[in-house]
């Protein structure tokens, strides 16, 4: 198994696909899409384009959507939630159909969408997503970051280096066996610097900056949990994703 770890979807190879292709957006898409999928939502509709995303979900009945909006940390005018996972409790979002736009994560996503197997993975359902990478032994896995508007985000990369990591530890390899470009041996680097304290990574990135100016600490504290559900996040179809 070969890891490739790309910071933001700008950085992904045109004209290759892995195998496997896992989308990463820590705070907060692939956190609240885990969320809401453990909490029984019925799938999550992924787009990068607004009216797009409105389009789509008028073909479905109020009652059983809901539309999640995100620019810039806020929620978008018009939409039922913002991207906050604490809002993805089953009260709300058992059975109904997610219909998502994002700032950043919606875009990785997008970037990766033709990959035979596309998943997404945050810090809390990590080790699931280990699990599901050495249950089918893919040849190639790419780990994609989605940045902030296309630059480095430092809690993505550090998220992708767990995952290498795990995998490393639990297929009981060298490093350089399985690290397929110098993005992966950094992005362990740094999760090995701040494996003990995520919170103080995350609050340290710009976009943690960014949410703490918009007071969304228990955003940022939920999404620094590892390790805290057993769910996988799997692409169904294009832009759709749902629990495996």
């Amino acid at each position: 198994m070969k890891l490739f770890v790309y910071q933001t979807p700008e950085s992904v190879p045109q004209g290759d696909l892995p195998d496997c292709a896992i989308a990463v957006d820590v705070l907060r898409a692939t956190t609240t899409i885990a969320t809401a999928l453990d909490a029984g939502a019925e799938a999550i509709q992924a787009f990068s384009d607004l009216d797009a995303l409105m389009e789509a979900s008028l073909h479905w009945e109020a009652p059983k959507r809901i539309r999640i909006g995100e620019r810039g940390g806020k929620k978008v005018a018009g939409f039922d939630l913002g991207n906050s996972p604490i809002d993805c409790c089953p009260e709300r979002v058992q059975g109904k159909r997610i219909f998502m736009s994002t700032t950043n994560g919606t875009r990785a996503l997008a970037s990766i969408q033709n990959a035979p197997t596309v998943i997404t993975a945050a810090f809390l359902n990590r080790a699931r997503v280990v699990q599901h990478l050495l249950e089918t032994q893919p040849s190639t896995v790419w780990i994609v970051g989605s940045g902030w508007e296309g630059a480095f985000s430092l809690e993505d990369t550090t998220c992708a280096g767990a995952i290498a990591l795990h995998v490393i530890e639990k297929l009981q390899v060298p490093l350089e066996s399985c690290a397929g470009n110098d993005e992966t041996f950094a992005a362990i680097a740094l999760y090995q610097q701040y494996d003990q304290d995520l919170l103080c990574m995350a609050k340290r990135s710009s976009h943690g900056q960014r949410m703490l100016g918009l007071n969304l600490l228990p955003d940022i504290e939920y999404c620094m949990k590892q390790d805290t559900l057993n769910v996988l996040p799997m692409q169904s179809e294009p832009g759709v994703l749902v629990r495996a």
